[in-house]
C-alpha cells in the first residue's frame, strides 16, 4: 500500500465532555443510584470514559444496572475484531455502577479486580450490545457484582465478575 493509499483510507474522530468534576460535585447529598439516574435523565453529564469508548448508561436501579454500546472500527484490533477492551470497559462500568447503585449516601468504591470470560468475538457487524450487571453480594466492605454481555438477540459474548472495595462514609 502506497502513502497515497494509506492516506485515502485514514479515519477520524473527536471527542468532547464535560469536566467530571460536575459530577464529583453534584455527589454531594445524593446517593449512587440518584447520581446514576440523574446521568441517564441528563440532568448530570456523562463520565469522559463513557464519551471516549461511546457506551452509555440506560438503566439503573438499586443492584442492576445496564450499559449500552456498539462496536465501531475504532474499537478493533489489528485482526479487524472488536477489542476485548471494548467488552471489558463496558462490563467494569456496569459492575461498578452496580455497586455504585447499592451504597447509601457519601459511600464510595474501587474496583479490586475484575474477570472477563469472552465467549465470542464482535465485530462491527454485531450491533448494539449491552452489558447487564447485578448486585451478588454487598457487605460492609465488599461487593460482588457479575454482569452478561450480550447483542439484541441475546447471544452472550462474554461474562464478567468484580469485587470492589467499599468504604462507608462517616465509618
Amino acid at each position: 500500500m502506497t502513502n497515497e493509499e494509506s492516506a485515502s483510507q485514514t479515519r477520524s474522530r473527536t471527542i468532547t465532555w464535560e469536566d467530571p468534576q460536575t459530577i464529583v460535585a453534584a455527589a454531594r447529598g445524593k446517593t449512587g443510584l440518584e447520581i446514576l439516574r440523574d446521568v441517564i435523565a441528563g440532568r448530570l453529564p456523562p463520565p469522559p470514559m463513557g464519551r471516549l469508548m461511546n457506551i452509555r448508561l440506560t438503566v439503573a436501579n438499586r443492584g442492576e444496572i445496564v450499559f449500552e454500546g456498539v462496536p465501531e472500527e475504532y474499537h478493533c484490533n489489528p485482526m479487524g475484531i472488536v477489542h476485548g477492551g471494548m467488552a471489558a470497559t463496558l462490563l467494569d462500568s456496569a459492575l461498578g455502577c452496580c455497586v455504585y447503585s447499592c451504597l447509601e449516601l457519601g459511600d464510595v468504591w474501587t474496583t479490586l479486580d475484575l474477570k472477563v470470560n469472552y465467549l465470542k468475538a464482535m465485530t462491527v457487524a454485531t450491533g448494539r450490545v449491552r452489558g447487564i450487571a447485578n448486585i451478588v453480594h454487598v457487605g460492609r466492605t465488599v461487593a460482588l457484582a457479575e454482569a452478561r454481555l450480550v447483542d439484541a438477540n441475546d447471544v452472550l459474548y462474554a461474562h464478567a465478575t468484580s469485587t470492589c472495595l467499599i468504604k462507608r462514609a462517616g465509618r
